[in-house]
């Protein structure tokens, strides 16, 4: 962190026309986004949210209530623009790709879809690890190649969703594996499950937790239980981090990558911007661990990186007013002694 860019940061900010710390988290915002980029004058450019889709074995389980063909048919949903993270990017200007990480089905060509298929599903983790050490090492290098792509386009902040039934359940095993919480405790309702349903995901879960005794290397850990779409987002966070590019964090899922990327990297969170508090009760553990305040709290649990795509108007704001607003000087307007 550039010292001397963060002091007339801060100067630029208290100067502007208003009293000291009067627009709080903004304030916040808008240093942080100058220290990523070493300016007093940052920008945001080309916004991108990648949405990465997959299939797990695990779904085969019983840990959804929906089945696993839902994961292909939301991508077709992304595709036709039916889905929330659609509509919530389209009305605040930021560009959408979709990822076939790893979905069970083919699709077509589309312009908005960016084919990189490892397989057509991880394996159920009750029987096998989910993956290969080298599948989840070449999943990794995919989403850094996808996030340097929209780098050469002229993005400079991204941003990151995520579709697969049954992915709640692999965010799951990784914070528990990562944050030492008992795997109870970071397993929620996901796609809404009853009291019932909840209670055989937790049994299941209990099983697959307690199958394996990992070293905590982490991509045995990512390989042994999580999914394509998983360990393309920590490949992602990891050449975002690396670009100097600003990262929007959404919820649950994609929280549980940027806890396998901050293993392997621990600044990567000066780069994070943390956009919302899902109400999957395993999220609050996960910003309370890596100590992480979120922007908003809708009470939202729907993933696609719509919380994300929700925020992204107030970080604009951010970046405005430090670049618009009149500072005293400018305006003519008396400062407090």
């Amino acid at each position: 962190m550039n010292k001397e860019i963060t002091t007339q940061l801060q100067h630029k900010i208290n100067t502007k026309t208003k009293p000291l710390g009067s627009l709080g988290k903004l304030e916040e915002i808008a240093l942080q986004i100058g220290q990523i980029q070493n300016t007093v004058s940052p920008e945001l450019k080309n916004p991108t949210i990648l949405v990465f889709a997959a299939d797990h074995g695990l779904a085969d389980a019983g840990v959804s209530p929906f089945p696993k063909e839902v994961t292909k048919q939301m991508v077709l949903n992304f595709l036709n623009n039916g889905a929330a993270i659609n509509v919530f990017s389209k009305q605040n200007g930021i560009n959408l790709k979709v990822v076939d990480a790893g979905v069970d089905a083919d699709f077509t060509n589309n312009p908005n879809l960016i084919h990189a298929k490892i397989a057509n599903g991880t394996k159920n983790i009750i029987e096998n690890p989910a993956m290969t050490i080298d599948e989840c090492k070449k999943a990794i290098e995919s989403g850094k190649e996808i996030v340097e792509d929209q780098y050469k386009n002229g993005c400079n902040i991204i941003g990151f969703g995520e579709m697969g039934i049954g992915n709640t359940s692999s965010a799951s095993l990784l914070m528990s594996k990562i944050t030492g919480i008992n795997i109870e405790e970071c397993t929620g309702n996901g796609t809404g499950h009853d009291s019932k349903g909840l209670k055989r995901k937790k049994e299941i879960l209990k099983q697959a937790f307690n199958k394996y005794q990992l070293n905590g290397d982490s991509i045995n850990l990512l390989a042994t239980f999580g999914g394509f779409e998983i360990a393309m987002i920590t490949g992602a966070f990891l050449k975002a981090e690396e670009l100097g590019m600003t990262i929007m964090v959404d919820g649950f899922i994609v929280t549980s990558a940027l806890l396998v990327a901050h293993k392997i990297k621990p600044d990567i969170l000066k780069n994070c911007i943390f956009t919302h508090t899902s109400n999957e009760q395993g999220h609050i553990k996960m910003l309370k661990y890596l100590s992480v305040k979120p922007i908003l709290n809708l009470e939202m649990r729907l993933g696609e990186g719509t919380g994300a795509a929700v925020a992204y108007p107030i970080i604009e704001s951010a970046v405005n007013f430090l670049n618009e607003m009149a500072s005293f000087e400018d305006a003519g307007v008396t400062n407090k002694e």
